[in-house]
Order: structure tokens, then C-alpha cells, then sequence
């Protein structure tokens, strides 16, 4: 994975995420493969940011009924992005 933007698939935003944001973290929903390595320097890269440290949780798919038919949600990996203290904020949540 080269590209950074192939790493982060996009940024999760929910009520606890939000909350979060005060303490300068930040949520992403990341390839299901990056390691952590990779998503703080695509972090770092896309948003021009100095990320301190990276948590990171494969989520499994919910199972999901129409009728007697059963299906499956694809599992997902969210990252939790830790930035520097003198590091700038990320404007991407800002109008939020």
C-alpha cells in the first residue's frame, strides 16, 4: 500500500468519537490490513499532523435478518489516532 489514501477509508464519526475529539483523538475506519505503522504515516501524510500514538480494533460483521434469510456485514478495522500535544487539529472534523 503506497497510497495513503488506499490505508484510510474514511473517518467514523459517532457520539463517542466526538467526545474523544476533546483529548485529541480522532477515529478512522482503516484497510482491513494496514498495521499500525502504515496508518500513522498516512495519517500523517494526508492531514499534515505529528500522531503520538495508534490503537487499532478488527469489529466483526453484525449478522442481519430479511425474513428467514441471514446475511452477514463485512468485518471492518477502526483505528484510534492519538495526536501530539503541539500538534495542529485535523480541519476535516472541525465543521462538524
Amino acid at each position: 500500500m503506497t497510497n495513503p489514501h488506499d490505508i484510510i477509508i474514511k473517518p467514523l464519526v459517532s457520539e463517542q468519537s466526538m467526545e474523544s475529539m476533546a483529548d485529541k483523538k480522532y477515529t478512522f475506519v482503516v484497510y482491513k490490513r494496514a498495521n499500525k505503522t502504515e496508518i500513522k504515516k498516512a495519517i500523517e501524510k494526508i492531514f499534515g499532523v505529528k500522531v503520538e500514538k495508534v490503537n487499532t480494533m478488527n469489529m466483526t460483521g453484525k449478522y442481519k435478518r430479511m425474513g428467514k434469510n441471514i446475511g452477514k456485514r463485512p468485518d471492518w478495522k477502526k483505528a484510534i489516532v492519538q495526536l501530539k500535544p503541539d500538534s495542529k487539529e485535523i480541519e476535516f472534523f472541525e465543521g462538524m
